[in-house]
Formats: structure tokens, sequence, C-alpha cells
């Protein structure tokens, strides 16, 4: 089977299986008993549609208007396709949908419809309105797409928006904004050459009007050549705004001096020849799909100083609308916005390019691998994958929106607005909030032992500029300094981040001395000592810690967690601190539930589980979390006189030998632990009333297993592990830790505390 033939079966295999298509519905209440039918349907939904009925802004209040799209098509203009139909543009209007779900957790539904007279198109979509927030419109061919989408947004009064024309306008345009800043031009001075007279061409050219470019110094061709004043073969009020005045006619002709080639038009219409007559450092856009308007490597034989965008994956600079629609509709929707006009349309111009120059984010680096995704002429505009798009591009959408009066219902805290996008695609960020505003409140000093690792680097700069915290990393500078550089991170050892160097650090004598004083009488020669300081990052974290130059340290992205537990026992264990467990927090779709102990003890005696339980209770609250601690065993409330149920027990009469400010129960089975009726029906006198948040285990394999399991199959996201009973001075992480997962380890780690327990 060839290549071409293996990528079509593999295309058709995921539209097919394991259901066909690539959405359904989910019912977001509850509908488990008579009750709940009673307030879905009849007679309680009577109430809802009175409200409506009464005032129709309470649609967005009681349904799901105001976060509903429709994506709208008749298929006339499908991809590179062309006329396909409607019914054969559904996979497209589909895939449309999934990605407003994924970017953006917008919901949709794709309309397919057949009818090819325009005006009877937009009479149709402007029918849809009560049961939509937005209205996409999408792949409906030119000069058509221009009548409905004029007579929609006239009629409509919800944002009416082509995709395919003000989509691609603005991804172009924050690309543009870019590259010819790079270039070290100006729009006000720039010539500009297009091919494609269709409707992406045409609203990308009016976007770099509404920027600056200057309307004689646009150039327009099409198949039939340069679009002239008085030329009037396949011509349209749109293609004539930008006819020139002129008696050339080839895009030959017009080439000459052209700062910017914007090609949306099909392969190879531009040659390397033509290139060459291009001014200095010429920018060109080749956008048509699957094959450009020139390759990127004929540009470089010919230009190696171009700047090149393509509409394709496998090139830098990709121009995507991902990067525009699911964002520009978010901040619309979430103020009701009547219209999305050019003001919200250039802040969304203004968010995405902005975010370029930003420091690249840890999830794009790692969705995008291998690739350089430092700002400049090869990263012009972010990565799809890109989290931060959401924050940044709907928040300044929004604040347009508000700004220029299209919206109905304004947002007070814009600052508290974008916590809540980050939110949406940060799942860890509404948990780890109280955690963050706890650690804002102290500076602490927090050693990050493997720091030339690219997640360590990554979760410094986030530390320096998410908290007040100070980091410290332990590594070669030589080799952060050239890791920054390839990660595209403007963090610096020494000037932005204190450093440990383990191959020439002044400290090198105090810190192996310190050592061999610890050690000393457990078979710690000075050579050893010597030894380990040049060697052990670990180990020079802990002793850091023990020589107070810093608050807490964290360590673990690779190697075994008890060979680290070692050192840090070693170094920090006292009487008062001693590891108690290590406790994971796991956020589930419908919430945290926390597992211990993971790591530390193999096979916790009663006095340890009882020890874990009380640990387990004061870290869970750190959260904002209510403890209901479930001691969980494959023994159910003494159903097994023996094994693991014989040591919960244990611990339960040891919790119970004294008051406690947490609601504990044991043992039982994890499914009696997470549903209250099923527990209630085994054991009616119950402490717990509700459903477990923390699942505590008498064996390690039990408690990393579930662990693992929520981890890699249930989408659960995991905050720790954290290690409990040292005071907070020592975090142990595991190997497969994010860049986020250090940041909110380091939260944990920045919040100031004598003793957790």
């Amino acid at each position: 089977m060839s290549e071409n033939e293996t990528l079509r079966q593999a295309a058709l295999f995921y539209h097919e299986y394991p259901k066909p298509g690539k959405l359904e519905i989910r019912a977001t209440k509850p509908m488990a008993n008579g009750r709940d039918l009673a307030r879905a349907y009849s007679p309680g939904v009577a109430e809802a549609c009175l409200e409506i009925k009464d005032d129709a802004a309470n649609a967005a209040r009681y349904t799901t208007k105001a976060n509903l799209v429709g994506v709208v098509s008749n298929g006339t203009a499908v991809l590179g396709l062309g006329n396909i139909g409607a019914q054969a543009s559904k996979p497209v209007m589909e895939g449309k949908a999934v990605l407003f779900k994924k970017f953006a957790n917008i919901d949709c539904f794709d309309i397919e419809v057949d009818e090819s007279d325009p005006e009877k198109l937009a009479e149709i979509v402007c029918s849809l309105a009560p049961t939509f927030g937005a209205i996409n419109l999408e792949d409906i061919k030119a000069p058509d797409c221009f009548i409905v989408e004029k007579i929609c947004r006239e009629r409509m009064n919800i944002p009416v928006f082509h995709d395919d024309q003000h989509g691609t306008a603005i991804v172009v345009g924050a690309a543009a904004k870019n590259a010819v800043f790079v270039a070290k031009k100006s729009f006000e001075e720039i010539r500009v050459v297009s091919t494609g007279g269709g409707a992406a061409g045409i609203a990308c050219l009016n976007m770099l009007v509404k920027m600056g470019v200057k309307r004689e110094n646009i150039w327009l061709c099409d198949v039939h050549g340069l679009v002239y004043e008085g030329r009037s073969e396949d011509m349209n009020p749109q293609k004539a705004s930008f006819a020139q005045k002129s008696d050339k006619r080839t895009l030959d002709d017009v080439i000459d001096d052209a700062d910017l080639f914007l090609g949306l038009s099909g392969p190879n219409v531009l040659k390397p020849e033509m290139v060459q007559k291009m001014a200095d450092r010429p920018i060109i856009f080749a956008l048509a799909n699957p094959n450009p308007e020139i390759m990127p490597d004929a540009v470089r034989e010919v230009a190696p100083d171009a700047i090149i965008a393509t509409g394709r994956s496998d090139f830098p600079n990709q121009v995507n609308n991902v990067l525009c629609f699911p964002f520009i509709f978010r901040g619309a929707l979430d103020v009701g916005a009547t219209e999305i006009n050019d003001e919200m349309q250039l802040a969304c111009i203004d968010g995405i390019a902005e975010l370029a120059r930003a420091t690249t984010s840890a999830e794009a680096a790692a969705a995008y691998r291998g690739e350089e995704l430092t700002f400049g002429a090869d990263y012009l505009i972010p990565k799809p994958f890109d989290p931060r798009l959401v924050a940044v591009v709907s928040a300044a959408v929004a604040q347009a929106a508000m700004d220029t009066g299209v919206a109905v219902r304004p947002i007070d805290d814009m600052a508290a607005y974008r916590q809540r996008l980050n939110q949406s695609v940060f799942k860890s960020a509404l948990l780890m909030r109280p955690v963050f505003q706890a650690a804002r409140e102290a500076s602490r000093r927090i050693v990050l032992t493997e720091g030339e690792d690219e997640r360590v680097l990554r979760a410094a700069q986030a530390i320096l500029e998410e908290t007040t915290e100070t980091p410290i990393l332990i590594g070669r500078p030589e080799v952060m300094e050239q890791r920054c550089e390839r990660f595209g991170l403007d963090i610096r050892p020494e000037r932005d981040f204190q450093l440990v160097n383990p191959e020439n650090d002044p400290r090198y004598y105090d810190y192996w001395n310190s050592y061999h004083t610890l050690m000393q009488r457990k078979g710690v020669t000075p050579d050893i000592a010597k030894a380990i300081m040049r060697t052990n990052a670990t180990a020079i974290g802990a002793i850091m810690v023990h020589r107070d130059e810093a608050d807490s340290m964290i360590c673990g992205t690779f190697g075994e967690y008890r060979w680290h537990l070692n050192y840090v026992s070693q170094i920090l264990g006292s009487q008062e601190f001693s590891p108690h467990g290590a406790l994971s927090m796991m956020i589930l779709e419908d919430g945290p539930l926390f597992i211990a102990d993971t790591h530390v003890h193999q096979l916790p005696d009663a006095a340890e589980l009882a020890e874990i339980g009380i640990a387990a209770a004061r870290h869970v609250r750190r959260f904002g979390v209510e403890p209901q601690i479930a001691f969980c065993s494959q023994s159910q409330f003494g159903n097994q006189t023996e094994g693991s149920g014989k040591r919960l027990r244990a611990a339960i009469d040891i919790l119970d030998s004294e008051p406690r400010d947490f609601i504990y129960e044991g043992e039982m089975n994890i499914d009696t632990a997470l549903d209250a009726d099923l527990r209630d029906r085994i054991f009616p006198s119950s402490r717990i009333k509700s459903n477990a948040n923390v699942l505590i285990f008498a064996h390690s394999d039990a408690a990393s297993g579930v662990r693992d399991v929520l981890k890699m199959k249930a989408g659960g996201l995991e905050v720790g592990p954290i290690l409990m009973g040292m005071g907070n001075k020592a975090h142990i992480v595991s190997p497969s830790i994010t860049p986020r997962g250090l940041l909110n380890m380091a939260a944990v780690a920045g919040t100031p505390v004598t003793h957790y327990g």
C-alpha cells in the first residue's frame, strides 16, 4: 500500500470508528430519576420557557444559546475540493465543530443546507437566530458568500462571521504584522502583490488596508491576470475596489520591488525568477493548499533571507484559521456581542501577534517537539495548541466588543475573566488557586535540582512570571544558556535565577563539609562527601535547604523516587520531620480525588497509615477542599479478618483514640468509597455521608496503580506527588511531570508553613 493510500485509509478509519462521525450530544444535567425528568421536561421546563417569553435575554441563563455556534455551509467551496455539495461537506463542518470545542469549549451544531441561491440560503440562516449565540459561515463560494454574510449581518442580532474570509484575514494580518516587524519594514510603505480574487484573498487585502497598507500599493492578480481599471472579465465589486490604473497585465509585470507576496490561489503561480525581482528581505505568504504558489525551498535558493509562510503544517509559519475562530467567538459569546466588528478583529490580530513575541508555552513546545518556537522569521504566529491563546485573544476580543458598545453582557472584572479562561484549558487552575494565593503572600526560595532539563527551565520561567518565588537551579550555566536560547526562553542563568554549578561553585567546600558532618557516622568519608557534592543534584539541593540557603527543593524529574527520598531523608529528616507518605491530587471531570500513599511506604503499618490520614487531611485543605477520607481495601467493614483490612482497622482505632478535625471511615472497597448510595446500603452508620474525596491504601502498589489508571485512562491530571511530613522542605515529583506540573509543585513548595504533618 502506498503512503498516500495508507494515509487515506487511516483518515477513513478515524471517521468511522469507534462510531461514525466526530460529534455526539451529551446531557449536562442529571437524568437519573423521575424528579430529574420532571425538571428537565414536563412540567418543569415550562418555567424556563415562560422566563424566556418574558425576557428573551433569559435564553442565555436557561439554555445553551450563549455558548452555541451554528456552523453553516452549502458545500459550494470546500477546502481544496470545490463544489462538492452540502452533504459531502458534513465531515468538514463536524471537524470545525470539534475544533470549537477543543480550543475554546464552545458547543456547535453543524448545519449543511442544500441551497445554492445565496439570498435563499441567507433566509434560512436568519431563521436560525433563536437557536444560536453566533453563526459561523463556512465554505460558501465567492461572490455568494459576500451576499449571504451581508444579509445575515444586517438582519441577525448575533455575530455572523464568514471564517474563510475574516478568519484567514485575521491570521494573515497577525503573521504580516510580525513579518513586517522582523523585516524592519512598515505597513504604510510596503508594496503588496496578491494572487487570488476569492473571498479569502479579498478579505486579507481589506484587512491589510485597515492595518495601514495603502490601497494604491496593492496589486491584485487572478487567473486572468492583473485586476485593472476597465477590466470586464470575471469582475465583481469586491475585486474592482482593488483595480489599478495601469497598462500592466501579468503577475510577472507587477512583482518588481514587491515587499509582500500574498498568495491565495493555486500551485506554482510564483516563480523563483519573480522572487528575485522582489524587494530586499521579501515576505512570501504562499498559502494555497496543499501545494503552495511556490515551495519554501525554491524561495530560499534565490532569496535566503526571505520570510515565508504557507498553509501547510510541515513548514514554519502555518497560517491556520484555528488560531482565530475559536477565540474570537469565545470572546464575542462571553459578552453577548451583537456582531464581530473591525475593532474586535484587529484586537484578535494584536493578541495573536503579541503572543508569538512572548516566550513560547511549555504545552505548545510539547505538542510541537523538535520545532524551534522562538520569535523570528520562522516563528511569526503561535501554534494552535498554545493554551494561552484562549485567554489572551478572547479577552482582547471581549474588551474590544465592550469598548465599541456591541456587548450586551459586559464583563466587570477582566482579570477574573482571564482567570476563568485559563481554568478552561489548565485543569489544575481552579483547584490550585488557593495554593497560588498563599504562595504569593511570601517570597520563598525554591531549588529545582535538575536545572538543565527543558521542563525545569520552562517551569522556572513560569515561576518568575506567575509567583513571587525565587527559583534556584542546579546545573551547568553554559548548558542552561544554550537551552534557554534554543527553547525561546527569556530567562538566563544568574541574571534571572540563582545558580549552583556542581562543577565550579564557591560554596563547594561548605557543602561537602556540611554533608560530611551530617553523614560521617553513617559511613560517609570526606572523599565520598566531595564526590556526592559534585555529582548528586538532589543531595546538593537538600544541603542548601539544610543550610537555610533555600526554603524548599523539588527533585525527581528523572530517576527513581526512593533514590531521591533516601538523600532527602538523610539530610532533612529529623525527630520533627520525617516522610509520612506521598499524596497525589488527581483532577478528574467531576472534581479532585486524592490518592495516598503512592511512593513512601511499601507496606505501611497501622501507625503509618494513621499518620498518612492525618497528613493527607492537612494537605487536602490547602486546596480549599474539606477531606472525606476513605481507607480502602479488599476487605469491607470487617468482612475479612486478615490481610490489609486488619492493618486499616488498626489505623482507624488509632485515629479514634483522640478527637480529629476531619472525617474518615474504613475499611471499604473503592466503589463503596466513591458511591454514597451503595455505602449507605452496606454500612448505614458510616461517618462519611457524601462521596469520599481521599483514598488511602494499605499498599503502595494499590495506591500508585489507581493513580496511574486515573491518569492514563480517565484523563486525570496529577498535582503531586506531595511529600507529606517534611514540613514542605522537599518534594519529589515523577519523571512524567510537565512544566505546568512543576509550576504547581513550586506553588505547593512556596507556601510558607512550619509543618504540614
